[in-house]
């Protein structure tokens, strides 16, 4: 963790800052089916990206999420399988990779960090967000309305979650060391469609308790720990 100390972080603002001014590559990049609706409401994180880094690439499954991004004049588009990254025909490195809300999703995320690599030289940076484990928002949910372990507040599509050990430890696996890690709040793209009771209960809990914070965000490199300390 980050001078060993818990920091709590927007996720957005954060990803941005990272990302200006570098070559960048962003996984999972079209968000459909809301791709249109979120470029002309100007939601769009890719969108985003395009206006302050470098330059961009987009991965993503979705083809025609992609269509609707190259109808937008963006470029450098690829469809990929996100856990077969071997078969993606391009030869490129990043400064920084971001992979956001999207491990959650894999049915085998050792496949996607093995695959990652490929992109990554010492240098790169690898951000991964994903919604965490014991978020005070989620846990409030699960207390009040889980009716013993049925009504879960999950996501359809998720088939984990992780904290900042369970992450830590996978990534540790595949070859890469995590420099900084931090937690998130909720943010301004998801605190309106949140109730005010649970919004309450999340500040309230981060105030006095950052790691119960909506999402964590790892800043891997490839190498171990040991590694990244004499660099």
């Amino acid at each position: 963790m980050s001078g060993n100390k818990l920091k709590i972080v927007q996720r957005m603002e954060f990803i941005k800052s990272e990302c200006a001014g570098k070559k960048v590559l962003h996984l999972g990049c079209t968000n459909h089916p809301y791709t249109a609706e979120a470029i002309e409401r100007g939601m769009l994180l890719h969108a985003e990206l395009a206006s302050i880094t470098d330059s961009l690439y987009g991965f993503d499954y979705d083809e025609e999420g992609l269509e609707a991004l190259r109808s937008f004049g963006y470029g450098d588009l690829y469809q990929a399988d996100l856990e077969a990254l071997e078969n993606v025909e391009l030869d490129a490195t990043f400064d920084v990779i971001i992979a956001g809300e999207m491990i959650e999703h894999l049915n085998n995320p050792g496949k996607f960090l093995n695959g990652i690599k490929r992109f990554m030289n010492k240098y790169t940076r690898l951000v991964i967000t994903t919604i965490n484990a014991y978020g005070a928002i989620r846990l409030a949910k699960y207390f009040l309305r889980g009716k013993g372990g049925r009504n879960e507040p999950v996501h359809p599509d998720h088939v984990a979650y992780y904290s900042y050990s369970t992450l830590t430890l996978l990534l540790e696996r595949h070859g890469f060391a995590v420099p900084e890690f931090y937690f998130y709040y909720i943010g301004p793209e998801h605190r309106p469609s949140s109730r005010k009771i649970y919004n309450m209960i999340s500040d309230f809990c981060v105030m006095f308790a950052p790691q119960m914070g909506d999402g964590v965000i790892a800043v891997c490199k490839v190498g171990s720990s040991k590694d990244t300390e004499r660099g």
